[in-house]
């Protein structure tokens, strides 16, 4: 099992997926988001939607927002819907896909 660089708990299953920061050869670098799963239909895909706030200036407020992001789901982690998950950037994998998952934190 590769060492990633990143303080997260490694998955304890064995995966041949060449995707996988842990067993494969992908590199992860940049940004770190975590979300919660809201979709895992696609193969190998999951869709996790991370909410954050904006501040508005003029009124000196803040409002919720939220998007979705596209991301890895090797199978050694294997994140479901509902999973809370930790994901990293990395090459672009597909067209809507520059993300992996790489820690599943609760169901």
């Amino acid at each position: 099992m590769k060492d990633i660089g990143i303080d997260v708990t490694k998955p304890t299953n064995d995966c041949e997926d060449v995707n996988c920061p842990f067993h494969g050869m992908l590199s992860v670098r940049g940004q770190i988001i975590e979300g919660v799963v809201i979709s895992d239909k696609a193969p190998k895909t999951v869709v996790v939607m991370r909410s954050y706030l904006k501040k508005i200036r003029k009124y000196e407020r803040y409002e919720k927002r939220k998007s979705t992001i596209h991301a890895h789901n090797p199978p050694c982690i294997d994140a479901k819907v509902g999973d809370l998950v930790k994901i990293m950037e990395c090459r672009p994998l597909s067209k809507t896909k520059s993300f992996v998952v790489i820690e599943k934190q609760a169901s």
